[in-house]
């Protein structure tokens, strides 16, 4: 019988930087990780500084990012994530624009050090870089996340920076969507307001259109543009009945309510949708369902402190939400926060009904009744969107109001053939996905326009990295990047870890109780200092890694004894073989012994939990834990 073969690689530093894969999965780069042990250690400062050096809104992300860390987080292969994105708001709280100590935040732009591992776009990587961009101009139309970002990064850079927002306000669909229960709107004004703060000029209530457009900024003398408009429209649905009144797409619904208009009145509400987006507008429809004179709306809120949603409910008004997709097809449940809110959702008492579609909608010049019919598969075999709908599986529901929330697109009439920007075929902007750069040389793109819907988080990234390449273009080409790597030895004698560590359940962040949720007051609510430390302690601390030295290594097996995990292996040479690179790298090859017969160190990091019994059992010091630290520069 053949021996077993286990498939290894030589660590490089690609291979360490993937060891710490919440950074990795950030698209901001943010070092999640080391913020999370800095809060575990009491040190709230310097936290602060970590989290907020690559991520320009982090505030607001504090609250509302997808947290795509999470969902990497390897404390998730055990049982449950650390809770990274509420961790960041208790820091945000404390330091960030929204808090009684906003200079912290001025510091940083002025040059503070952070202890994170860092990226070029980290605000403490080039402190030599700034005011070099000082005289240039760049336009930037859109106030949303992406161009929000993509302006901070070059005023800071020092370029003469104009935002164009079409509406009267900034913040994109973080301020026109995003219900002001789950963020505030006074926070949305802080970023803002910092932003300013850098020298950003901001002129709303001035959108791109036939009249003024791409020409008329190139005129003005704009070397560079940034578009940044994201998908203002919500997408219809083609079937009978669907053009009833009373049918409504999500986002022309969430931003009447965000803006104070009046909204249709109605006691029985169905959202057509699974993304956040539906989410959002199921929620806020619970809310906004009292009869006046008990909720009324006011400038840009809800002007009442009642409990919406609980005197909704009593007036017996329903909200259902049905979408094509099974539960774990859902958009919302593929993310550890959006299974949060689904869970939310339904402890509100909003229904939910998987693999429905909709047949047609009836009723006497305004909706009054949505036939359903079932949905076998949404997604064919290669995982394309396909819908199979079931004949047989049909159902009636009443409703006198019906939330469209099933996709959006964009509007692009200022777009003019001389502009020198192509389109791709769904009607988004066509960008090289390296450096956000467009078919025109001097305009680039990012955010919704250019990918279509995804993530607040994902729009900050390619502002950031749209900012990067015009500050590259405007001042003349690329540069070299380098990489520094280092490890740090942790005396074994002073390695620990809090007891009991790996059992510690995550526990969601506190919420408004049912009983007093209003229609403007945020129902999230931030942990206290104890419970913060309680919940960063959960962190299996990758950045610290076991250091292997085979020429101390007397091959006593006990570290492999130890080890509660089983991820140590000492095994023959001959039972090894290097993986290439289309192979899946299963475990790491640490070193080799030389003398007598060959045996091999193998580790399987996936599986490691950071406790370092190896090190504290290992007789001659073969087998360290020593601390990760790298930076681009």
């Amino acid at each position: 019988m053949s021996k077993p073969v286990y498939k290894v690689s030589l660590p490089d530093v690609n291979y360490w930087t993937s060891r710490i894969p919440c950074q990795m999965a950030c698209p901001v780069l943010t070092d999640s990780g080391r913020y999370v042990q800095l809060i575990q250690e009491g040190r709230f400062e310097e936290a602060f500084l970590t989290a907020r050096s690559p991520n320009p809104l982090a505030s607001i992300c504090g609250r509302v990012c997808a947290a795509p860390c999470e969902d990497k987080c390897r404390r998730g292969l055990f049982d449950a994530p650390v809770s990274i994105r509420a961790l960041k708001r208790v820091v945000m709280d404390r330091y960030g624009v929204e808090s009684s100590s906003p200079d912290t935040v001025r510091g940083l732009v002025e040059g503070a050090a952070e202890p994170g591992n860092k990226w070029l776009w980290h605000l403490s990587s080039e402190p030599g870089l700034k005011g070099l961009g000082k005289g240039r101009r760049v336009a930037v139309v859109g106030a949303g996340p992406a161009g929000l970002a993509c302006a901070h990064d070059l005023a800071i850079l020092g370029y003469d920076v104009t935002v164009f927002e079409a509406t009267q306000r900034g913040g994109g669909m973080a301020y026109h969507g995003i219900p002001e229960f789950r963020l505030s709107r006074s926070l949305l004004d802080r970023e803002i307001e910092f932003i300013t703060s850098l020298g950003v000029e901001f002129r709303y209530n001035t959108p791109l259109n036939s009249a003024f457009g791409i020409r008329e900024l190139r005129a003005q003398g704009f070397e560079a543009i940034f578009l940044g408009i994201g998908l203002q429209k919500g997408r219809g649905l083609n079937c009978p009945g669907s053009e009833l009144d009373g049918v409504v797409r999500a986002i022309d619904y969430l931003i009447n309510i965000n803006n104070g208009y009046r909204v249709p009145k109605a006691s029985k509400v169905l959202v057509l949708g699974g993304g956040l987006v539906a989410f959002d507008a199921a929620r806020m429809a619970l809310r906004a369902m009292s009869a006046e004179p008990e909720l009324k709306t006011h400038g840009s809120s809800f002007q009442s402190a009642l409990d919406a949603a609980r005197i909704a409910a009593r007036r017996g008004a329903e909200v259902t939400l049905a979408c094509l997709e099974s539960f774990r097809e859902m958009p919302v449940t593929r993310t550890e926060q959006g299974r949060e809110e689904f869970e939310d959702t339904i402890r509100e008492g909003i229904r939910i009904l998987h693999q429905r579609g909709v047949a047609s909608m009836s009723g006497t010049g305004h909706v009054e009744k949505v036939q359903l019919i079932g949905v076998e598969r949404t997604y064919d075999d290669e995982g394309r969107f396909s819908p199979v709908f079931n004949e047989n599986l049909r159902e009636e529901l009443d409703a006198d109001l019906v939330i469209l929330a099933i996709g959006q697109q964009a509007e692009l009439d200022f777009i003019r053939p001389d502009d020198g920007i192509t389109l791709n075929p769904g009607g988004i902007i066509r960008v090289d996905p390296e450096t956000n750069a467009t078919s025109a040389a001097d305009v680039f793109a990012g955010g919704d326009v250019a990918y279509g819907p995804r993530n607040l988080i994902d729009g900050v990234a390619d502002g950031k990295r749209a900012a990067a390449s015009i500050d590259r273009k405007l001042r003349g080409g690329r540069r070299e990047f380098g990489f520094r790597l280092r490890f740090e030895k942790i005396q074994t004698s002073r390695f620990e870890r809090e007891d009991e560590y790996e059992m510690k359940p995550r526990a969601a962040p506190p919420t408004t109780d049912l009983g007093r949720r209003t229609g403007i007051s945020e129902v999230e609510e931030t942990y206290g200092e104890a419970q913060a430390m309680e919940q960063a302690s959960r962190c299996l601390a990758c950045h610290i890694q076991t250091i292997y030295d085979p020429q101390k290594c007397v091959l006593c097996n006990r570290c492999v004894d130890v080890c509660p995990t089983a991820c140590l292996k000492l095994v023959p040479y001959e039972e090894v073989q290097l993986a290439t690179d289309d192979e899946q790298k299963v475990l790491q090859l640490a070193g080799l012994d030389g003398n007598g017969p060959m045996s091999v160190m193998i580790k399987d990091d996936e599986l490691c939990i950071r406790c370092g019994l190896c090190a504290i059992r290992c007789p001659t010091d073969a087998m360290t834990m020593e601390v990760l630290y790298y930076e681009q520069f």
